[in-house]
């Protein structure tokens, strides 16, 4: 069982991943803005971060550049979520450092795959 953090501000989105992510057998925590994203992976270290890139007050990208200078959080592993899945968004979010990028919408069997393979499992 993994935790993982969900940063997103669409409740119907963290609602459809919230389900995912029980249904797998993993812990979750929710916040809805990207303000004290870093405290809550600090606090809690997940083993995987759910990120939206458009969040009311900061930028995901940000957050993620972030996480890759802070030499704690460094390995947190990071998969990008936007509603703007052109390739320059998906180069942009993986040069900063993400381990992955999903566009939403996305079908649940995508993002499932995804989260399996960024955390190691089958």
């Amino acid at each position: 069982m993994a935790h993982i953090l969900i940063v997103e501000d669409e409740d119907n989105i963290a609602a459809a991943l919230e389900f995912l992510l029980l249904r797998a057998g993993h812990s979750y925590r929710r916040i809805a803005r990207g303000a004290g994203a870093l405290d809550e992976m600090r606090a809690r270290r997940p083993d995987l971060v759910l990120l939206d890139i458009m969040l009311p007050d900061i930028s995901g990208y940000e957050i993620v550049g972030a996480v890759r200078a802070d030499p704690d959080l460094r390995m947190v592993r990071v998969l990008l979520m936007t509603a703007r899945g052109s390739v320059v968004e998906r180069r942009k979010g993986l040069a900063l450092g993400a381990n992955g990028f999903i566009a939403k919408p996305f079908e649940l069997s995508e993002l499932r795959a995804e989260i399996e393979r960024l955390l190691g499992t089958p």
